[in-house]
């Protein structure tokens, strides 16, 4: 069986550095879980570290959250759907929201279960996603605030996910001036400007981020070590806290243009060959992995003289070429992951999941 790793210690480097950017900059965040897809193994290493809030989009995996530490704080964050609205109550202390008639039922939710629900009101700047508009907002928040147990802890934003619209100075000066007019109007404190995801990151080092910016909201980063601002790998963070493995199940030397009249593979796909690689021959390897389990298109071989020739549903073919590093069945090849590749591993039953130096 494929099986995925973290490296423990990897991960708290991460962290460490986050938590002290962060703390430099009197910002409060939230790890984001929802890569991990509440594997309980990855989610109980990860608790060990000094988490105060964690957030993620499924309220399974804040309920396995819960059941691991009761106290870190829980924040859901999509807008809730109506048949989720008691357990989003029970097991989010925290939600962001954009429909009136979702807080209504969270408001009636939370009265049933003698709480306080604490919600987050995101705000459209452009992406697109969710966010209530901004000629509307403070008519929302009027609504929002007569309403029994219900305390609005923040006003957030959400960009880059959908259609890559970046943040900047401009869109997240807005959001600030969105809780500067309702402390103004209703007098009341708003304690999270929750401007801030992975994405966001960079601007703190380009000292861009305007100071009421005081939230972040943060996965990837911490996991991959990743700039996704540019694209790039932040130098003082390890990059390499996931790797995936999978074991060699048959290696032989076979043609490498396929012999018959081709039609589409599974996937739709027509292919084509080079001619001038008829009656020519490389090594090739068959792995446990397969489209069942991940996309190949966010993979990359460890080992650079290895390529993928394609995959099914169950096992993936690579080229080994001459075979110069003599790989033979029952061997592992290692595989490096992005954001997309990391998440589609980690939500698959069949691949295993392993700790290494643990914490």
């Amino acid at each position: 069986m494929a099986f995925i790793t973290l490296d423990s210690q990897k991960l708290k480097t991460n962290f460490d550095y986050l938590y002290k950017l962060f703390k430099k900059k009197n910002i409060d965040w939230a790890v984001v879980t929802k890569m991990l897809s509440g594997n309980r193994l990855f989610l109980n290493e990860l608790l060990k570290l000094d988490i105060k809030q964690v957030a993620d989009s499924r309220v399974s995996n804040l309920k396995t959250i819960k059941s691991i530490n009761p106290n870190v704080e829980t924040i859901y964050i999509k807008p809730p759907a109506k048949r989720s609205i008691s357990s989003i109550v029970k097991y989010a202390d925290i939600s962001l929201n954009t429909e009136i008639e979702t807080i209504k039922r969270l408001s009636e939710e939370a009265q049933k279960q003698n709480k306080t629900h604490k919600v987050i009101i995101m705000i459209e700047l452009g992406e697109l996603r969710e966010g209530v508009m901004g000629d509307d907002f403070m008519s929302f928040y009027e609504r929002v605030f007569k309403l029994n147990n219900i305390k609005v802890v923040g006003v957030g934003t959400n960009l880059t996910c959908l259609y890559g619209v970046l943040p900047n100075q401009d869109k997240l000066i807005q959001l600030c001036l969105y809780e500067q007019l309702v402390e103004s109007r209703f007098n009341q404190q708003i304690s999270y400007v929750s401007g801030g995801t992975s994405v966001t990151i960079p601007l703190i080092f380009q000292n861009m981020l305007p100071k009421g910016i005081n939230h972040f909201r943060v996965g990837e980063t911490l996991f991959l070590g990743t700039d996704v601002y540019s694209d790039g790998k932040i130098n003082e963070m390890q990059n390499d806290a996931f790797s995936l493995y999978s074991e060699i199940i048959e290696l032989i030397e076979k043609p490498i243009v396929p012999n018959g009249d081709l039609g589409t593979n599974l996937e739709g796909h027509s292919l084509d060959f080079d001619e001038e690689n008829i009656g020519k021959t490389s090594y090739r390897a068959i792995i446990d992995l397969g489209l069942l389990d991940a996309d190949v298109n966010h993979l990359s071989l460890k080992d650079k003289s290895l390529k993928i020739s394609g995959a099914s549903s169950d096992v993936t073919v690579l080229d080994l070429g001459d075979n110069r590093n003599n790989y033979k069945v029952g061997d592992l090849v290692e595989f490096e992951m992005d954001y997309m590749g990391t998440l589609r591993i980690m939500n698959s039953n069949y691949i295993d999941k392993k700790v290494i130096n643990e914490l």
